[in-house]
């Protein structure tokens, strides 16, 4: 930690410096979010904890920008991820490296047609599955010093060109039309986090953006910068909503090519809001597809180097691409009321998954804010998560997965009480 923060106080210095020289602007902001957060159904029980992230991920940032005359702007932004209750930039899910169930029982299904014994079956299994789950069942695990947003761009008189680590065209859409707006256990993107049913941002990226009257139209396209591939890990995106008296509808799309150049995670989004009564109603309804996973390329090589038969590793991979592969619907209703100091958000969230083994889960619940004053906020939430057949998703918040319940089928309950300051 120390190491980060010398380097941020000598980036902060440069900023400063620059902004004098050119006369531009500089901010500093951030977000602090942290509460008691309770979770149920969990392989250790019933889990208490101290969390950050409840509501919304704590976070550090910078925000700059220089006129340069004729309609022209020089921007940039550097956000950093923050863990207000351990003082790092990455966490874990209270469940820890713990697989879903059915990815064991789909990869040894998978591979049942081996000569191999069930000992050493099993034993393959196990050391695949923890070398997956430690390198991303978590936030921030390579802990990256701006992990959540870092770019710079130009904002000219016919749009806006960022380039560097953003938010996905798609993520986007999924935020705006939805009721929680991305905050809490109760957002719609938890019943989907495990495997990742969208891809939240993206490094490598190059955007343009336009803002006219009510609508917002941006595209995006990512390189994969792999040796030797101009098409291995490649992102192509977009969105386009409207906002007009009372009332909004967007779309959005998310495509990926995985490591080896084949296509990957893919995502359409349609939503829309529509003002009733004193409050606003939102839905959304988003596909998720996905045939060949990304980052698991390796396990052939690595089943082979220890089994010794190519056999046995190109047989080990084509069952964890199988088990890892994604065919889903989600779906998410919701009302937001703010009245005074006080905002209200009750939701229902369905991810229907199509495959055969069927992981279905759905959330329900609410959340309520009291505002202190303009930039501090207490908050509470109460989420029930309803896993049905192969479904094992457990309750995370805005800042932190939850990782997965004790067993296949096993629901679980989120309690969490926290405080949120902006700056």
């Amino acid at each position: 930690m120390k190491k980060l923060t010398l380097v941020a106080t000598a980036i902060m210095g440069l900023l400063s410096t620059s902004a004098a020289m050119a006369q531009s602007t500089v901010t500093v902001y951030g977000i602090l979010d942290a509460g008691y957060n309770h979770v149920s159904g969990l392989r250790q029980g019933s889990v208490s904890t101290i969390a950050s992230g409840i509501m919304e991920g704590s976070r550090f940032g910078l925000r700059g920008s220089e006129d340069i005359g004729g309609g022209y702007k020089a921007i940039f932004t550097l956000e950093n991820r923050l863990e207000l209750d351990t003082g790092s930039v990455t966490n874990r899910p209270n469940s820890g490296t713990q697989m879903p169930d059915r990815v064991a029982t789909s990869v040894a299904a998978g591979v049942a047609g081996l000569p191999l014994p069930v000992a050493t079956r099993d034993a393959i299994i196990t050391s695949v599955n923890t070398t997956l789950a430690t390198g991303a069942f978590g936030v921030n695990l390579a802990g990256n010093l701006f992990d959540r947003q870092a770019y710079v761009g130009l904002v000219t008189p016919v749009g806006a060109f960022t380039m560097g680590r953003q938010y996905t065209p798609g993520y986007l859409v999924a935020a705006q039309f939805d009721a929680s707006q991305t905050q809490s256990s109760l957002a719609a993107g938890q019943v989907a986090s495990l495997p990742a049913a969208f891809d939240i941002r993206l490094s490598n990226t190059l955007q343009y953006a336009i803002q006219t009257g009510g609508v917002t139209a941006l595209l995006m396209y990512g390189a994969g910068e792999v040796a030797g591939s101009n098409s291995a890990g490649r992102f192509w995106g977009g969105m386009a909503t409207y906002k007009g008296n009372g009332f909004s509808v967007g779309y959005g799309h998310n495509g990926k090519n995985n490591e080896l150049g084949q296509k990957s995670l893919t995502n359409d989004l349609i939503g829309a809001t529509v003002d009733v009564g004193p409050g606003t109603l939102y839905g959304q309804y988003a596909t998720i597809k996905d045939d060949n996973p990304t980052g698991i390329s390796s396990i052939a090589s690595s089943v082979t180097t220890s089994t010794g038969s190519a056999a046995v590793g190109a047989a080990f991979q084509s069952a964890y691409n199988a088990a890892f592969r994604q065919d889903a619907r989600l779906m998410h209703i919701g009302y937001r009321l703010t009245t005074g100091p006080h905002t209200w958000v009750v939701a229902f969230n369905r991810l229907d998954d199509k495959r055969t083994v069927n992981a279905d889960t759905d959330s329900y619940g609410f959340t309520y804010t009291y505002a202190l004053s303009k930039r501090t906020n207490l908050n509470a939430v109460l989420t029930r998560f309803n896993n049905k057949g192969q479904g094992q998703v457990a309750p995370g918040g805005n800042g932190f997965l939850g990782g997965v319940t004790s067993s296949a089928g096993v629901g679980s309950t989120n309690i969490a009480l926290g405080i949120r300051h902006t700056f």
